[in-house]
Parts: structure tokens; sequence; C-alpha cells
């Protein structure tokens, strides 16, 4: 069953979900519609993906209400100032076709960028937050450090931080830190961009309990407490992605996959300390 965790202010969140990263525009409705129809409740998108407008077209086209989808979306790079922040938000609902969003998040700190200051983003993600245009607010790509100047310099603990975490690369400290704090961990990355699946651990493990090996790392994540949302634009993948509660992996297969960490040579993306990027 796929069961909601509850965040920390309250709202409940689908562990499994649909995300739609570098999924083109003209596939994203259909591919939501598809994973909708399978039964994803929870749609991962951002402003940076460019299909926010086609998000919301594959929901309404799924004939489910809006309360029936928690949909996330992610503040582009270019918009941390206060007032682009408060535009790019009200372009990002308007693209959904929303009132809302269910989870608004900074997508990466920027460390250097606009003098590093990230607190005063966040402070407008606040606003949102308190006149309910986002039910809850988080940060994508936040390291311990990041999250100590939010903690000390605002009121909202943030309710996620979506990092990259897979079995290549376990992120223990950040996530820690999440666990100590009560910020939820999402994972994106969830399966290196494919390269864990040939793994010999993996596929060993694979075979034992009689899987595809996305499946096994997909359900390591979920044994794990993390939020994870795999994306395809396969059909039969989408439906193979989600067939993950009917089956459990032993504390010895945990282990096994988790003792695959690599550190940060392990990473398939950018290392959010010396990240400073604004899209073109």
């Amino acid at each position: 069953m796929n069961a909601p965790i509850e965040l920390n202010d309250g709202t409940r969140i689908p562990q499994l979900g649909f995300g739609v990263f570098k999924i083109e525009p003209e596939k994203t409705a259909a591919a939501v519609k598809v994973a909708l129809d399978v039964g994803y409740r929870h749609i991962d998108t951002a402003e940076m993906y460019g299909n926010e407008r086609e998000v919301g077209q594959g929901v309404r086209d799924a004939g489910l209400d809006r309360g029936d989808v928690f949909i996330t979306s992610k503040l582009n790079n270019g918009f941390h100032r206060p007032d682009d922040a408060r535009r790019a938000f009200d372009d990002t609902l308007k693209a959904l076709g929303s009132d809302y969003v269910d989870l608004f998040l900074i997508h990466w700190p920027l460390p250097t960028l606009y003098d590093g200051d990230f607190v005063s983003t966040w402070h407008v993600l606040e606003e949102f937050a308190r006149d309910g245009r986002a039910r809850s607010i988080g940060v994508s790509n936040f390291q311990p450090a990041h999250l100590e100047r939010l903690l000390k310099e605002s009121d909202t603990v943030p309710s996620v931080n979506q990092i990259e975490v897979h079995p290549y690369f376990t992120n223990e400290e950040v996530r820690a830190y999440g666990r100590e704090h009560g910020i939820a961990t999402e994972a994106w990355s969830p399966i290196a961009k494919g390269r864990v699946l040939d793994d010999p651990v993996v596929t060993r493990i694979a075979e034992a309990v009689g899987r595809f090996p996305a499946q096994v790392v997909l359900r390591w994540h979920i044994q794990r407490g993390d939020i994870v949302f795999p994306k395809s634009v396969s059909p039969e993948r989408v439906r193979s992605n989600f067939e993950l509660f009917d089956f459990e992996l032993t504390d010895a297969d945990m282990e096994a996959i988790s003792a695959l960490d690599r550190g940060e040579p392990g990473r398939t993306g950018p290392n959010p300390d010396t990240f400073d990027r604004i899209p073109t």
C-alpha cells in the first residue's frame, strides 16, 4: 500500500510518486495520465522542467479532483529575489491551472549567487504557506549548513528536503540532519540514472526475490523511509515501478544495497555547495 507520510506541518504526502524531470512537454500530459490511471497520486514537477502546464492537463485528463492529487513544484534558479519569486509562483499556479500547490520548494540553494541570500527567498515561501497557496513548503538540494541558516533565521522548518539519494550515494549526513529536525527526505535520481541496475548486488537480490532491479532499488528507498518519485514514459515501466508494496527486502538485503555507497564520487548530479547556475 502506498501509505502517505505525515510531514512536520501535518500534511500527508504519498511516499511513492511520479516524476516528470526531462519528460518533454508534449509527452508529459499523457505520461501523467498513465501514472494516475495506474494509481499514483503524487506528481513531482518544477518550473525548471518546463512542463507544469502539461502536468495540470494530465491531472484533468485523468478525471481526478484536484484534491486527490499531491502536486509538487519548485522555484526556478533565476527567481530567488523576493518579487521575482512571487511572480514565478503565480506563473506556476497559472500553468498548473490550480489555485494552490501541495508542496513548493526552493530548487537549489545557490550558495554564492544573490549574495548567498536564500533566506529572503525562504521568507517569500513562508508567505505562500500563510496564505494557503502552498499547503507545504520545503527545499531541494540543501546541505546541513544551508538548513542551519534557515532554522536560525526563520520561523518555519522545511517540510522536506529533496536531495540526490541512491545506493551509490546514500547521502547519509543530510538524511540524518533531516531526521534530527523533522525534515522528510525526498530522493531524486533514485536509481542513479540507471547505473545501479546492473550492479551484481542488486541483480542478485532481484533474482532472489523475483523482481526487476529497479523495483528492488525503489523498495530499498521505501523501506528506508525516503519519499521517491521515479519517472518513465513507458506505461509498462510506470506500472512496474508502482508494484513495490507486495514484497519486502530482508535486513541483509538492505544492508548489502546500502554498502554500495561510494560517497561523493557516487553523485550523478552537481554538489550543492558549489553549484550556482541560472538556466539560460
